[in-house]
C-alpha cells in the first residue's frame, strides 16, 4: 500500500518532501549493487511515498537513466523524473562541458528513450558552461518545453546572476546544489534569489555523502572507485576534525528520538518550505530511515539550538579537490 508523504513545491512543480538521488546506484560510489536490487529499491521508494527521482545521462554514463526508466515504468504517471544535460560524453567518458543548444536537444531525445517516457518532468543544466550564454541554454529548454518534451527547467550549482539571466528567458523551477549542515556556501547569495523568484532548491548530498549519518568514523574505508577516496573532507584527519558536527546531530537526535541522518534532513527542510533534499542510498533500511525525516518537525527552538552550536564549529576540509573544482566550474 502506498504511503502519502507530505509534498513541497519547486516553482510550480509539486514533489514529495524528500526525493531519491539515484546516482550512487551506478556511478561514483563503487562497487555497485545489482540492477535488479536497485529496481526493487526504487519501487520501494514509490511505496513509501517518494514521487521525485533524480538521475542524469552522465551517471554511468547512461545506465542510470535506463535503470530509473525501467524501475518507474509502472508508476510513470505518479512520479516526477529529473535528469540533466551539459557534458560531452565520448566513448563512455566525460570530456568536459557542452551546453550548446544542439547538444541539449540531442541529449533530450536520448534521455527520453533511456527513461522510456515521452516527457522529462525536470531538465537541469548539470553544470554552468562558460562557453555558452545561459540565455541560449534557457532558450533551448524553452523550445523543448514548447514541443512538449520537457515540463520544467532547472539549473545545478549555478550562481545568483546566472539564475536571474536564465529565469528571465525561461522560468526556472528548481536549482540543484549541494546543501547540508556541512555545506552552506549558497545561503547568503543564492537562497535569497531563489526565494525572491519563487524557485525551489533541490539539495544533493544532504547527508554529506554518508558522513552525516554518524556511521562513518575516522577509520572507515572506501571501496576502489569510490569518489570519497579523493575528497579532502573524507581523509582520516578530515573525518576526525568534523566529528564535532556528528556530536551535535547526535545530541539533537537523542532529544527527538531520531537518528543523526533524520536530524540532518529535517534541518534542511526546516530552513525553507521550498527546499527538497534528495539523499541517495542503495540500502532499503537507509531509504526507510531517511524517509522518516519527512514526518519529523524541528521547532524554531530546535533550529536555533543547532545554529548556536554550529556557530562554534570550524568545518575542516573542502568538499572537492582543486582539480575537481576547476573541472566542474564550481
Amino acid at each position: 500500500m502506498n504511503t502519502t508523504m507530505p509534498k513541497r513545491k519547486l516553482g510550480n512543480l509539486e514533489v514529495s518532501s524528500i526525493g531519491l538521488g539515484c546516482m550512487g546506484m551506478t556511478f561514483t560510489y563503487a562497487p555497485f549493487p545489482e540492477k535488479k536490487d536497485m529496481i526493487v529499491l526504487v519501487r520501494n521508494a514509490v511505496e513509501q511515498g517518494i514521487t521525485f527521482f533524480d538521475t542524469a545521462e552522465v551517471y554511468g554514463p547512461y545506465n542510470n537513466e535506463e535503470l530509473v526508466g525501467e524501475a518507474l515504468a509502472p508508476f510513470r504517471n505518479e512520479v516526477v523524473i529529473a535528469t540533466k544535460f551539459g557534458f560531452n560524453i565520448v566513448d563512455g567518458k566525460t570530456t568536459g562541458l557542452n551546453s550548446r543548444p544542439e547538444n541539449i536537444k540531442k541529449v533530450a531525445e536520448a534521455s527520453l528513450k533511456r527513461l522510456n517516457t515521452d516527457v522529462i518532468d525536470l531538465f537541469y543544466q548539470h553544470r554552468v558552461d562558460p562557453d555558452v550564454p545561459i540565455e541560449d541554454v534557457a532558450g533551448a529548454v524553452k523550445d523543448l518545453i514548447a514541443e512538449g518534451k520537457v515540463k520544467h527547467f532547472g539549473l545545478s550549482e549555478a550562481g545568483a546572476n546566472t539564475i536571474r539571466k536564465a529565469h528571465a528567458v525561461q522560468p526556472v523551477a528548481a536549482v540543484q546544489s549541494e546543501y547540508s549542515i556541512w555545506t552552506r556556501k549558497y545561503e547568503n547569495d543564492v537562497l535569497p534569489v531563489l526565494e525572491e523568484l519563487g524557485i525551489g532548491l533541490v539539495s544533493f548530498s544532504p547527508l554529506g555523502r554518508g558522513f552525516l549519518t554518524g556511521k562513518m568514523d575516522a577509520h572507515a574505508t572506501f571501496g576502489e572507485g569510490d569518489i570519497r577516496n579523493i575528497l579532502p573532507r573524507y581523509t582520516q584527519a578530515g573525518r576526525e576534525a568534523n566529528q564535532v558536527l556528528i556530536d551535535l546531530l547526535n545530541t539533537i537526535a537523542a532529544k527527538k528520538n531520531a537518528t543523526p541522518a533524520q536530524i540532518a534532513l529535517a534541518w534542511i527542510m526546516a530552513k525553507k518550505p521550498w527546499i527538497v533534499p534528495i539523499p541517495g542510498t542503495t540500502k532499503l533500511h537507509r531509504l526507510t530511515e531517511n524517509n522518516g525525516a519527512a514526518y519529523l518537525q524541528l521547532t524554531t527552538v530546535d533550529v536555533g539550538e543547532i545554529e548556536t552550536a554550529y556557530a562554534q564549529i570550524q568545518i575542516a576540509g573542502t568538499r572537492y579537490n582543486e582539480e575537481m573544482e576547476k573541472a566542474t566550474g564550481l
